[in-house]
C-alpha cells in the first residue's frame, strides 16, 4: 500500500498530493481539481478532519460568515478584489472577458454543457461528466447559453 509523501491522480484528473498511510490520506495534503481550486486538509485515515478550499481565482470557501453572492451582495469576486467596471460594460461572470460558448451549449461554470448530448467538458474540451436530470434542468433553468446576447432597442428613425 502506498506510504509516505506522494501524489495520486484519481480518475476524473483531480490529484491528491500529501501524505500517505496505509493506502489513505493521512496527515497535511491536498486535492486539486483539474480546472483549477484546491482543498488543501489534515486527513485522518482518508478523512479530513480539518481543510480549506480555495477556489481557481483566490477565494477561500468559509463555512461561518460566508457573504460571498448572497442574497445581498451578488458582486462577482473580482469586483470585490479589483472593483467595478466602467459604467456601460457588464462583466457577465467571474472570469472576464468570459469564455466564448460553443453554439447550442451553456456555460455550467466547470465548462461547458451540451444539451443534445448531455455531455460537461471542460474549457479546454476535455470530457468532465454526464449530466443527470437534476444537472441537466439546472443548467438550462440558470446558466448562460451560447445564444444569450444582449441586444440594445435599435433607434427609430
Amino acid at each position: 500500500r502506498m506510504e509516505g509523501f506522494g501524489y495520486y491522480t484519481l480518475p476524473m484528473g483531480t490529484e491528491y498530493r500529501g501524505s500517505l498511510w496505509d493506502g489513505m490520506c493521512h496527515g497535511q495534503g491536498e486535492l486539486r481539481r483539474p480546472t483549477g481550486g484546491a482543498y488543501r486538509a489534515l486527513w485522518d485515515r482518508g478523512l479530513p478532519t480539518q481543510g480549506k478550499y480555495t477556489f481557481t481565482d483566490g477565494l477561500e470557501f468559509e463555512v461561518e460568515k460566508w457573504l460571498y453572492c448572497d442574497g445581498y451582495d451578488r458582486r462577482f469576486y473580482t469586483e470585490i478584489s479589483s472593483g467595478f467596471k466602467p459604467p456601460g460594460i457588464a462583466q457577465l461572470t467571474n472570469l472576464d472577458p468570459p469564455k466564448i460558448i460553443p453554439k447550442g451549449c451553456y456555460d455550467c461554470g466547470d465548462g461547458f454543457y451540451n444539451p443534445k448530448t448531455r455531455i460537461v467538458v471542460d474549457y479546454k474540451r476535455k470530457f468532465l461528466r454526464n449530466a443527470d436530470d437534476d444537472e441537466h434542468e439546472w443548467i438550462l433553468r440558470t446558466c448562460r447559453k451560447a445564444w444569450d446576447l444582449t441586444a440594445e432597442e435599435e433607434p427609430k428613425p
